[in-house]
């Protein structure tokens, strides 16, 4: 028979298979020889007392031949000679997953990608990281598998009711990424795995009939009588299809404005500023793991996790922490343990901080966004802080898009050049008080210490000040000026959101046009934008599904 077992180990009872063996037999008061095997379910880590423990829930086989964890089937179809074909704009999740959603359909999708390849993109990285040099169109954000590609490879998800969370993680294991990621309750690919993954899907499009090409930008859309019918790319090239996907991230501010200079309804959406801020990973795991400190220093918390060695058997330990302060919500984004700060602008003259993490995450740092919530009720302090009338916010729908990029332009003027960021330490930062000195940090352009009270408006900078303080009493030694805050995080998510029909996922002015993934405000992670590009496929393929 097959039972669900869950069990409660020391990490390293949780990697000794026949000590999982035994528990589970305890736990079915049965011989250990009765269990022929098992699958693991779910795995996830329970810190929150003196001792890590490790839960898992699997499947025994008991007195039955153990069989290996099932995987899921795809059957992709040759599309080379379909007699439907869509064009999807961006080469990201979203993308990615409706392409090869279209594949199993006998669709043919044509993926135009407004940047390089991965291998190609890798040099315009190199020269963001030593020289400071932007490429607006192959950077952090635009290029093949999009801003996830070079990121985390975070795969969980809260958006559980917008399809299935399994199948996309079935599709990344088809495509190369570990089974683990089938149930940790965090999974993870790592920066340094996922560029293959991408490729390998790209691959699998291509083989099949399907088109996806790089650095085709799109610069115009063809629409008859409210109906899309083609987009034109910033080479000329005209690419007709019988339906438009948009999937173009959240930083393809240039789509914005093409939409809103074509009169094609955008509107304005909430989103979250703030910084990124940085520790050293071992005092993230003295916190998080209740590491007893061996030379406590009340006067230096530095000295107390100087010698701090977590149990190697568990991962870097991560954090996830909000506060509400004056009404609004202050929280952890995207919480790179053993990870590293990357610059992620799109343009030149603009500084955007971004995260990740390799897939051993065994970097010195932890660093994690802290962002506050922008939502329409700060007009007033906005329009203060970029100089932008905001009393018609109707009639400018991009206006939190130039709020946005406002504070992205003041952060590369304070850092002086070349994406070095602006920075300061935490209890500094609170304090209203310039660093005299930075720490260590893995920014590869540089820090300049300044005062952040000159860089983030006022309604950001208060807030982050108190919840910083707030957070240092939830987590000990959280609030410490061995820790730094680097700006500008900005682009959490899209201040832009693209309309569309609930029930056609259609633009409600334009036919046959679909915003989709995180750039047109439906999902925000790798995971829900697949899910999304999925979703927008299924109705593209059967409007009545």
């Amino acid at each position: 028979m097959q039972k669900i077992i869950s069990l409660r180990l020391l990490p390293a009872e949780a990697i000794d298979e026949q000590f999982i063996k035994e528990a589970i037999a305890k736990a079915v008061s049965l011989n250990p020889a009765t269990v022929k095997g098992y699958t693991i379910i779910k795995h996830s880590i329970d810190a929150r007392g003196k001792q890590a423990w490790i839960q898992l829930s699997v499947n025994a086989f008991i007195n039955e031949p153990f069989q290996q964890r099932p995987l899921a089937t795809f059957h992709f179809k040759d599309v080379t000679a379909a007699s439907r074909k869509v064009i999807i704009v961006g080469g990201g999740p979203a993308g990615l997953f409706a392409a090869l959603k279209f594949l199993e359909a006998g669709i043919k999708p044509i993926v135009l990608e407004r940047g390089k390849n991965v291998k190609d993109r890798r040099r315009d990285l190199a020269a963001l990281n030593r020289m400071g040099i932007v490429n607006p169109e192959s950077n952090y954000c635009f290029g093949e598998g999009g801003a996830g590609t070079y990121s985390d490879g975070k795969l969980y998800t809260r958006s559980s009711k917008r399809g299935d969370i399994n199948r996309i993680l079935q599709l990344f294991v088809l495509f190369g990424a570990e089974e683990k990621i089938l149930y940790e309750s965090h999974p993870h690919i790592g920066t340094n795995k996922l560029p293959n993954i991408i490729t390998k899907m790209r691959e699998q499009i291509t083989a099949c009939g399907g088109e996806f090409l790089f650095e085709k930008k799109v610069t115009k859309f063809i629409i008859d009588n409210q109906k899309i019918t083609s987009v034109i790319t910033a080479d000329q090239n005209r690419f007709d299809g019988d339906a438009v996907i948009l999937a173009t991230g959240h930083s393809a501010r240039d789509i914005f404005h093409l939409l809103h200079d074509s009169n094609i309804l955008v509107e304005a959406k909430p989103f979250a500023l703030g910084v990124r801020i940085e520790h050293p990973q071992a005092l993230i795991d003295c916190a998080q793991y209740h590491i007893p400190l061996s030379h406590p220093n009340p006067d230096n918390y530095r000295d107390n996790y100087r010698d701090c060695e977590r149990d190697q058997l568990l991962p870097p330990a991560s954090y996830n922490l909000v506060e509400q302060v004056d009404g609004k919500g202050v929280f952890s984004f995207c919480m790179c343990p053993g990870g590293i700060i990357a610059p992620a602008a799109t343009a030149p003259g603009e500084l955007v901080v971004n995260g990740w993490s390799p897939s051993k995450r065994n970097n010195p740092f932890a660093n994690s966004g802290m962002v506050v919530t922008v939502s329409l009720d700060d007009r007033k302090e906005i329009s203060k802080y970029a100089g932008l009338d905001l009393s018609k916010l109707d009639a400018d729908p991009l206006a939190l898009l130039k709020f946005q990029q406002k504070v992205e332009q003041k952060a590369f003027e304070a850092g002086g050049g070349a994406l070095v960021a602006p920075a300061q330490r935490m209890v500094d930062f609170a304090n209203n008080q310039v660093s005299s000195t930075l720490p260590d940090c893995s920014y590869l352009p540089g820090l300049n210490a300044v005062g952040m009270d000159s860089v983030l408006p006022s309604f950001i900078y208060k807030r982050l000040q108190e919840a910083f303080k707030e957070f240092g009493k939830k987590m000990k030694g959280y609030y410490t000026n061995d820790a730094v805050i680097v700006a500008t995080e900005s682009r959490t998510s899209s201040p832009v959101r693209i309309p569309r029909h609930t029930a056609s996922l259609q633009h409600p002015q334009i036919k046959n046009l679909y915003p989709c993934g995180e750039g047109a405000g439906y999902a925000g992670g790798i995971v829900s934008a697949a899910m999304d590009g999925e979703r927008v496929a299924a109705i593209i393929t059967d409007p009545n599904s």
